[in-house]
């Protein structure tokens, strides 16, 4: 594979795709595809997601070296495609949901057990050739690790606390873990199918209770989708108050992060100061924006609520107190040994495997892995605000939490700073009578890392085919990697340093 030949050159020897944007789409031969293929493994691409269709499978990928997006689909007209899962490990979660959900299956894959289709559903293969289900499913069969002295240990997926549903199988010797096995999809919703057919506003507010710790992010990706594939031009106050409201979200999720680590490292004065911070975002959310989780606050064409007067001077004071209390809660996470015996080289993800996968967010970040949707392939206003991307390369759970502490103090300064610069004006664009035909796509850094939406709006403006990719997909599979040579105890802190979402994985 040549380094050198950019994304875009080699998509553009298959069919490109008019009317896709803002990255080109084109139907690819199984050769190029494979050329691809090679590319992933490689490490020429990064996988950014991977769908289906009844009759093919997309592919979208990221070119680090020049910057590039693009999509490949190709065409299965014999119902399979050449598998990525062998070269690209990240990729193997995706063919198995995309076999489950269209029916096409991944050729010599890795692993053809069912994803996200536990059996219950009373046809397959929804979205493709449906087929009524024929009798109970088979058991699942997790994968075996042998040994002496190796027994297991099953968790879920019914949790004592109030959290997701999701089974997590464990080998180990004593107390440390030999094996983790995941398995999710209990919380699928159907999302593809309910956004089928569906209006813009309608979409909008579905896109934005996909993961509801992010609805800001997806809103806003499913904004940004819509609006490329239709070409509106969003008011600049619109582009400015989005990203407020993306950095409460941020800020939000990170204090109320930060507290559930140290809780399970049974260290609960450090949960209780920091669900007080997370619920003060909140209540500010709430009195600027009429929302506390700030949803159905974005939609195609700006957002749909403004900043009233009174909301500046609020959201200034937030920040000035915010800062002043957060400060002693950094000095005590820093200077309590026992804390600090818990989270240091505790879960270390490698940052290959970071890379390989193409982990997102405080994961990818604290594992070496320097990427931000913000920055690349960046959107407006971040283009023009003033931020920095905090790295680490320890990986491990201390990391973790200290990139969140980071991008805390770079949430506190954006939203000083959008404040300080935010443009008068209209707060949304009027939307064409018809928004449609066309394919848009769109790359958000959500507090967990980076949300893709793509997106085809048929004649008559309505919702033709949509796909949200979570950032869970590739970090959700590192846990696993992570948890080993650890103890027991220890999963639930590695756990939460990863806070990986169930719902936005499930769709």
């Amino acid at each position: 594979m040549n380094q050198t030949v950019s994304l875009s050159e080699t998509l553009g020897r298959g069919e490109l795709i008019g009317g896709h944007r803002p990255w080109p789409r084109a139907v690819v031969t199984p050769e190029i595809w494979q050329e691809l293929a090679i590319g992933l493994g490689k490490r020429v691409y990064t996988l950014l997601g991977l769908w289906g269709e009844p009759e093919n499978v997309n592919l979208a990928l990221f070119q680090e070296a020049s910057g590039e997006i693009g999509v490949a689909s190709l065409n299965c007209p014999d119902g399979g495609f050449p598998s990525l899962g062998h070269v690209c490990p990240p990729a193997q979660r995706l063919e198995r949901a995309l076999a489950d959900l269209f029916g096409l299956q991944p050729l010599t894959g890795p692993d053809a057990r069912p994803w996200l289709d536990h059996g219950r559903w009373p046809i397959r293969h929804p979205l493709g050739a449906a087929q009524t289900r024929s009798g109970p499913a088979d058991p699942y069969p997790f994968l075996t690790a042998e040994g002496e002295s190796l027994h297991q240990i099953p968790v879920g997926p019914v949790h004592a606390g109030i959290i997701e549903p999701g089974h997590f199988r464990f080998t180990a010797n004593g107390e440390t873990v030999v094996r983790l096995e995941e398995r999710l999809g209990y919380v699928h919703k159907g999302i593809e199918t309910l956004l089928r057919g569906a209006t813009l506003d309608s979409a909008a507010r579905l896109a934005g209770r996909v993961s509801g710790d992010s609805s800001v992010a997806y809103a806003l990706a499913f904004a940004r989708a819509v609006e490329a594939a239709c070409g509106i031009a969003v008011p600049e106050r619109a582009l400015w108050l989005r990203a407020l409201l993306a950095e409460l979200e941020r800020l939000a999720n990170h204090f109320g992060d930060v507290g559930a680590v140290c809780n399970d490292a049974a260290f609960s004065l450090m949960q209780a100061h920091c669900a007080v911070l997370r619920e003060r975002v909140l209540r500010a959310s709430a009195t600027c924006f009429g929302h506390r989780l700030l949803m159905d606050r974005i939609a195609p064409g700006g957002v749909t609520t403004d900043l009233p007067a009174e909301g500046q001077p609020l959201l200034h004071k937030l920040v000035v107190d915010l800062r002043r209390q957060f400060k002693p809660l950094i000095e005590l996470y820093d200077n309590t040994a026992s804390l600090q015996d818990r989270t240091v080289a505790t879960g270390v993800l490698n940052s290959e495997l970071a890379r390989q996968f193409g982990a997102g967010g405080y994961v990818g970040r604290a594992s070496g892995r320097n990427f931000d949707a913000r920055r690349m392939p960046g959107y407006p206003p971040y283009d023009r605000l003033r931020f920095e991307v905090p790295v680490l390369s320890a990986g491990d759970v201390d990391a973790r939490v200290w990139i969140r502490i980071h991008e805390v103090g770079q949430s506190l300064a954006l939203i000083e700073e959008i404040l300080d610069r935010l443009p008068s004006g209209p707060i949304r664009a009027d939307l064409p009578p018809v928004c449609g035909p066309g394919e848009g796509m769109a790359l958000v850094e959500g507090f967990r890392g980076d949300i893709l939406v793509w997106l085809r709006l048929a004649a008559d403006g309505a919702v033709e085919r949509c796909h949200l990719r979570d950032p869970s997909w590739f970090q959700w599979p590192l846990l696993e990697a992570v948890i080993e040579g650890n103890i027991v105890a220890d999963f639930p802190l590695c756990n939460k340093s990863f806070n990986c979402s169930y719902s936005g994985h499930d769709l």
